[in-house]
């Protein structure tokens, strides 16, 4: 029997109300708002579970180091 992880429901729930892609940082700061305390290490993580799990999906952007926005898989249907 597989454990519920409840950041990655959290993550999963902001991805599908949000009206547009969000940054990882962004995801970090609603998860705060929601009184969830984990660093972005472990969110980006989750993220790419979900991503793997074809659930969401994600792409690095901008020059350097970047940024990764992510969104729900049926958001641009």
């Amino acid at each position: 029997m597989l454990k519920r992880d409840a950041i990655k429901d959290k993550i999963f729930t902001i991805l599908n109300s949000a009206n547009e892609p969000l940054e990882t940082k962004e995801i970090a700061e609603k998860l705060k708002q929601k009184k969830i305390t984990t660093t972005r290490t472990k969110i980006f993580y989750r993220l790419n579970i979900l991503r793997g799990e074809g659930k969401i999906k994600g792409k690095f952007t901008g020059p350097g180091k970047g940024v990764w926005i992510w969104w729900r898989t049926n958001a641009f249907k």
